[in-house]
Formats: structure tokens, sequence, C-alpha cells
């Protein structure tokens, strides 16, 4: 197993990223100026996207991993991958997620803490509603590790 940065054509990935990130032109708000990596195990199983938000803070703006490949401990390794390397040269890893069942708990899991709100972030900035187990996403909940 192999965690590689993507300097070029990170577009290449798309079907990855629409996974987390449904929609393209949101993508398109982080990709280039973010630090790309893929998690490769006999091939891409999972990608995220960090950009830095100042005062100490990575964020991860996108993480995914191929649904076939859901609970083997990927997304949890790409995590645990940016919070050593990124030792030292930030304080926190933040992340921006729906408040759904299916993410916040995967968060919690990997050492994350609840720390603020964004209000209405989803109904603002998407063009269609986006649901999680059947519940429409409004606000984002960034959650934050320290690292």
């Amino acid at each position: 197993m192999t965690i590689r940065e993507i300097k070029q054509n990170k577009k290449q990935y798309i079907f990855l990223l629409l996974l987390a990130d449904e929609q393209e032109d949101m993508i398109d708000r982080y990709l280039e100026k973010g630090t790309m990596y893929v998690l490769d195990d006999n091939g891409v199983k999972s990608e995220c996207v960090v950009t830095n938000e100042g005062n100490g803070i990575l964020e991860i703006k996108n993480i995914a991993t191929l649904p076939e490949y859901k609970g083997k401990g990927y997304g949890k390794m790409l995590i645990d991958f940016l919070a050593e390397k990124y030792t030292g040269q930030y304080t926190v890893l933040q992340v921006g997620t729906g408040d759904s069942p299916l993410t916040i708990p995967f968060y919690e899991k990997c050492g994350f803490v609840r720390s603020h709100i964004k209000p209405n972030f989803f109904t603002d900035n998407y063009d269609h509603p986006i649901y999680e187990c059947g519940i429409q996403l409004v606000d984002m909940v960034y959650l934050q590790r320290k690292i």
C-alpha cells in the first residue's frame, strides 16, 4: 500500500471526488489550491484533498473511498497519514461535513471533536438539496483534531 501526492491532472480522480462532494463546481473551488493524495492498494482505493486555512489549520476538503472498499480502514489510514505528515507544520486538522450519521461517527472514531457550525452552508452553496440517510444536509459541522 502506498499514499502518494497528485500534483497534476487531479481531475482524473473526479469519480472519487464526486463521492464526497457531489457538485463539481464546488470541487473546483478547492481542488487546484489543495494538496491531493491517493491511497493505492493494488489500485487507487481512496483520495483526499487538504488546504491551508491559516492560523495553523489544515482542512480536509474532500476524502472518499470507493464504495466497495469502505469499512476497510483506508479513510482512517489517510487521516492518520495527514496527521503524521503535517505534525509540526500545523496544529489542527479540521474537516467540515454534513450532520450525518454516516460521517460524524467516522470522524469521531478518527479522533476529531465537534468544533463549530456554519449555518445553512449546504442550502446556500449547492444548487440542489443534498440528502444523507434520508436527512437533508443544511449546516456544515466542523470537527477538529489536534496534530
